[in-house]
């Protein structure tokens, strides 16, 4: 019951962080370009693909290939992001979101290779 969750909280925090960057918000757009100089285009298909993780994620009650499926997406972008974050100057401070979310996920994931 805890790993669902810990899914469905992973979930709701990459949607609710991917809704701008799909919608192309000018905000979002902005932070991307000078920020991490990534364009509006790649923002947005990052932001796609952080949905489709979540949705995996939302859908880990059904079967734990799901959860292993939006780990892996999501973990491919959290890792990204990360990585972004400490290069572009922003340090531990600006990565550590990123950093937990990537923990838990590291974490739901193994779980999911237990026998139960």
């Amino acid at each position: 019951m805890l790993g669902h969750m810990s899914n469905g909280y992973v979930g709701k925090e990459v949607l609710k962080s991917s809704l701008p960057k799909v919608r192309g918000d000018e905000q979002a757009t902005q932070q991307f370009e000078e920020g991490f100089n990534i364009s509006k285009k790649t923002m947005k298909i990052v932001g796609i693909f952080e949905i489709i993780g979540s949705l995996f994620l939302f859908m880990s009650v059904f079967s734990k290939k799901f959860v292993r499926i939006g780990t892996v997406i999501l973990n491919v972008i959290l890792g990204v992001a990360i990585y972004k974050h400490l290069t572009s100057g922003h340090g531990f401070k600006g990565a550590k979101h990123a950093m937990n979310l990537f923990g838990i996920n590291v974490l739901n994931f193994i779980d999911t290779f237990r026998k139960k």
